[in-house]
């Protein structure tokens, strides 16, 4: 039976959410039980979610864990942290966490001690437990969310079809976010004197991303199931 369309994107979020984790056992265990959530939604989110988790399940768990690892901490253009691509490693980003920070906060959620608020699977699992909220905190980094999904098109990434379902629940990009985009995808974020440009050929870039990406996030009062 199929699902309405807010429980659809909620369920879409949530299933997302759990999918941009690190690939530890634990995730690898539910694989089936999304695999089967995933059948249950529309076919735009369905189909992307529903490759991907067909490739998660056919690749050796070593091997999985070491691309999410390349992918997410070796390529600044593949982060997860939305306010990065707006802000970079500047003073702004600072208050656009606290905005993250305020929006859990007003629905009861509270942060692990070790997450950063804006990590995009964090904010998908808030979406799925408060869609009007969370939507609001996708759609105001949507530019952002966009080169994610181009970036790991590029790269070849299964990834891209996690992003794909994500996108899915979003509106097409207006005229400003496409020029955002553009921005962005020849500029890069903005810096503070921090050294080379994130989007830098991948020769010349560093080799980790300023905060973890590896870690599972977690909220406490959420629904992760």
């Amino acid at each position: 039976m199929r699902r309405d369309r807010n429980t659809a994107y909620a369920a879409t979020w949530q299933i997302a959410s759990v999918l941009l984790g690190y690939p530890d056992e634990e995730l690898l265990a539910r694989l089936p039980v999304l695999a089967a959530e995933a059948d249950r939604l529309p076919p735009a989110t369905a189909r992307p979610l529903a490759r991907f988790l067909e490739h998660a399940r056919a690749t050796p768990s070593l091997q999985l864990a070491a691309h999410f690892v390349e992918t997410f901490d070796h390529r600044r253009r593949c982060c997860l942290y939305l306010t990065y691509y707006a802000h970079g490693d500047t003073r702004k980003r600072g208050v656009a966490l606290l905005e993250f920070k305020t929006a859990y906060c007003s629905a009861g959620l509270e942060l692990g001690p070790d997450e950063l608020p804006d990590h995009l699977a964090v904010v998908l699992e808030y979406a799925a437990t408060d869609p009007a909220g969370g939507r609001a905190l996708l759609l105001d980094h949507r530019a952002g969310i966009e080169l994610l999904r181009l970036a790991l098109e590029d790269a070849e990434s299964p990834y891209v079809d996690v992003l794909r379902a994500v996108t899915a629940t979003l509106p097409a990009l207006a005229g400003d976010e496409r020029e955002a985009v553009h921005r962005l995808a020849v500029q890069g974020p903005p810096t503070e004197e921090v050294g080379l440009a994130p989007f830098a050929p991948p020769e010349q870039m560093p080799v980790s991303l300023p905060f973890p990406t590896t870690r599972q996030p977690e909220l406490t009062g959420g629904n992760r199931r």
